[in-house]
């Protein structure tokens, strides 16, 4: 009786496990059905009409159109190249200030406008506003390019901005003479036209990005703190309206960046007595060093997917792919590992989701039949939101465990903070209603860029930083940042141009209007 007993008290004990189980999952799915009908987080992001209703039109000629794209290439065939800290073409960035005062002739004659050049290379531009209560907001651009040799593949000659099927080329095209010249364009047409702001703006362009922006941008930012300048907020280079590259999603995404991961570079060594390659031991320098780095990259920073702002991403684009992505991506709380272990699978996604770990530089050896005494690795870091350069370090020294080989950190910061983009964040709404108002069939997002900007450094003097342009990226054109064939077409260009023309006249609200579900949606 007594077996018979335990028995039957089992069973009832699995029967109320499985049923509360099954009620856990029926529960579950009928929230996360619930939550994909009515889940949408652009749906009190509607505003009233603004008040600024009467911009200048950004009707452009078919002369100025010439003009422009003129202009445009002009500046790619300027080699602005800059290799490292103490490498830059200086005879290129000379070229290039002649270029901008030729070919902006209005900019730099303007009574409005006031221009100072900084550090040698880099140019601050200041046109004050009418209303001095309105505090003034800032464009960012960079002059400098990354190395590019024809050899590699390039179509083209990668400094001869030559057209094919409608594309310019050239080494700038996307990053980031595009803006640097398409801001200057739309403020000589707005200038032109009779333009004079109500609210203040800036427009810094360092020459050396690329390398850190420690003269260009760093300057910048010190000239602006001694002037005691604050400001609303600030829009540099960053991310891009996608098109096709999101695979499920229904129309293009414009996804504004509102912070950027951190960065680190790290160096690993292995030091041992130097010998005749005859008489080798078990372990030489190279091999030490070698098993620490395949450590490393069969051992990746964990997955941090849902953990910082790229979970927002997803959720302001759930509505706009159709069941069962949809499903899963309005359901982040139920779904997100899942999702992480899907993005990891494709180098371009995975960057989103964790600090990923890169192995760049390989150095070790004098001769071939002689032991090296030491051999020496760089790595890389890209640091997720949720990270710190801390907390990275820490990881890799247990991930390699071994004491031979010695880690020092050759230069890091955190990620950046993240920036407000509710429906109340005045540079966020009013980049993405100038977004809507010009390409109506895009989804705006907030995003994370994975690469670093010269925005970096201004985070003592604006709350709010985003990275965006208005370049439409499609399928294969990621590759082309820093790649080969970089390039864009001279549609987006015009694009881009108009779109810094609106955007500059749509900052002349004095306040963002009250939402309201009948207004303008952003």
């Amino acid at each position: 009786m007594t077996d018979r007993s335990g028995e039957c008290n089992i069973m009832k004990l699995v029967k109320i496990v499985s049923l509360s189980l099954l009620f856990v999952v029926i529960v579950c799915f009928v929230a996360a059905t619930l939550r994909t009908l009515t889940f949408d987080v652009n749906s009190g992001l509607q505003l009233a009409h603004w008040e600024k209703t009467n911009n200048i039109a950004s009707d452009i000629n078919q002369h100025q159109r010439k003009e422009l794209l003129a202009n445009f290439r002009e500046a790619i065939q300027i080699p602005t190249v800059s290799t490292a800290k103490t490498q830059l073409n200086i005879t290129a960035l000379g070229e290039f200030d002649s270029l901008l005062r030729r070919v902006f002739p209005t900019v730099f004659s303007s009574h409005l406008v006031q221009h100072e050049v900084v550090a040698n290379y880099s140019h601050l531009f200041w046109v004050p506003g009418s209303d001095l209560a309105l505090v003034p907001y800032m464009l960012l651009a960079h002059i400098d390019v990354v190395p590019a040799d024809e050899n590699d593949g390039w179509e083209v000659p990668p400094f001869s901005a030559k057209e094919i099927d409608g594309f310019i080329y050239g080494r700038g095209t996307i990053d980031n003479k595009q803006s640097v010249m398409g801001v200057l364009q739309a403020l000589e047409y707005l200038l032109i036209r009779g333009y004079s702001p109500q609210r203040g703006f800036f427009i810094g362009l360092g020459h050396d990005e690329e390398v850190g922006g420690l003269q260009g941008a760093m300057n910048i930012v010190k000239v602006l703190k001694r002037k005691g300048v604050q400001l609303a907020f600030i829009l540099d280079e960053g991310l891009a309206v996608l098109d096709g590259v999101i695979s499920g999603l229904q129309g293009p995404a414009a996804l504004i960046g509102i912070s950027e991961k951190g960065q680190a570079t790290v160096k690993l060594s292995v030091f041992k007595a130097p010998g005749h390659s005859s008489m080798p031991p078990r372990e030489s320098s190279i091999g030490i060093l070698a098993g620490a780095v395949k450590r490393l990259e069969d051992n990746p920073m964990p997955i941090l997917f849902g953990e910082g702002p790229e979970r927002r991403t997803f959720e302001h684009l759930a509505h706009r792919f159709g069941l069962p992505i949809k499903f899963v991506m309005s359901n982040m709380w139920l779904f997100s590992p899942l999702i992480g272990r899907v993005m990891e699978r494709s180098p371009d996604t995975n960057a989103f989701l964790r600090t990923t770990t890169a192995v760049t530089m390989f150095n070790s050896g004098v001769k071939v039949n002689v032991l090296p005494s030491l051999a020496e690795a760089y790595v890389n870091l890209r640091i997720h939101p949720a990270q710190t350069v801390e907390e990275v370090l820490e990881f890799i020294q247990s991930t390699v465990g071994d004491e031979r080989v010695k880690m020092e950190l050759v230069n890091g910061f955190d990620p950046l903070p993240v920036s407000s983009y509710d429906e109340t964040s005045f540079g966020f709404q009013t980049i993405k209603k100038t977004l809507l108002d010009q390409f109506p069939q895009v989804t705006v997002a907030p995003g994370v860029c994975i690469g670093n900007t010269d925005s970096r450094h201004y985070t003592d003097l604006a709350k709010d930083i985003y990275r965006f342009a208005p370049t439409w990226i499609r399928p294969g054109d990621t590759q082309r940042f820093h790649g080969i064939n970089e390039r864009i077409s001279k549609k987006n260009y015009e694009e881009l141009v108009v779109f810094y023309f609106n955007l500059i006249q749509n900052c002349d609200i004095k306040e963002l209007p009250s939402p309201h579900s009948a207004g303008h949606e952003l």
